[in-house]
């Protein structure tokens, strides 16, 4: 009996080691929509009036002190880079949401590049940026995204129409105008601007935007603190007034 108390005791241990590891294990996986969920209620006050919070905006083609890209649109950031809102979903980039609604803000090249709008994209060009300021050595590629209305009826300016491949922009460069295009006419997002900074495979491409691991923060380069566990607990400003 003695022995079979001991082995019984030895089981419950490992069990509530297990259990202990696999709660942990459920926290982690929970936690970015957990801190995600209160930017909703914001967002939403913002886009019931965005007229009545223009301090919650930022404005295209401002810099933040010391940083290297300008600020692409005008807007509120509504979500950043790491955000979730649902489990095991992770955002690859920023959403900034227009003040004024479809095809009615302008959407600038953040930096200086190189652009490619692949055949089949309605909504979406990509830059290429060489020489990555914050590690140099290193290229990358700047994506922007949702530039067209549900049907798909592009935002995207005419002087890069599909197929454009490497075509030089500078920074500032008139790139479209947001919208609302998701794919699906029956569910559009809100208009807003995605931006996702993605990296480089290697050999002179880009990785796939849609999975975290390719993508990289674009908080410094725009010279905000905008992750999913920066402190959301006022609207995002230059990184300096926080």
């Amino acid at each position: 009996m003695a022995l079979l108390s001991s082995v019984l005791k030895r089981w419950a241990g490992l069990l509530a080691l297990v259990g202990l590891a696999l709660g942990v294990l459920l926290f982690v996986w929970l936690w970015p929509t957990i801190v995600t969920r209160p930017r909703l209620a914001r967002l939403g006050a913002y886009l019931s009036d965005p007229a009545a919070h223009p301090e919650w905006q930022l404005q295209a083609g401002t810099r933040c002190p010391g940083a290297p890209f300008l600020f692409p649109t005008d807007g509120y950031l509504g979500f950043g880079f790491g955000d979730s809102w649902r489990p095991g979903h992770r955002h690859t980039g920023f959403d900034i949401f227009s003040p004024v609604g479809l095809n009615r803000t302008p959407v600038l090249a953040a930096s200086d590049g190189y652009l490619t709008r692949r055949p089949d994209w309605l909504s979406t060009v990509i830059i290429r940026v060489p020489e990555d300021p914050l590690q140099p050595g290193r290229q990358i590629w700047v994506y922007y995204t949702h530039m067209a209305d549900p049907d798909g009826v592009s935002f995207v300016d005419a002087a890069f129409p599909p197929g454009t491949e490497e075509q030089f922009v500078a920074a500032g460069t008139l790139l479209g105008t947001q919208g609302n295009y998701s794919g699906d006419p029956g569910n559009p997002t809100g208009t807003h601007l995605h931006l996702s900074i993605v990296l480089d495979d290697g050999q002179g491409a880009f990785l796939n935007e849609t999975r975290i691991e390719n993508t990289l923060d674009p908080s410094p380069y725009l010279g905000l603190k905008a992750g999913v566990y920066d402190d959301w607990s006022q609207p995002i400003t230059c990184a300096g007034d926080q």
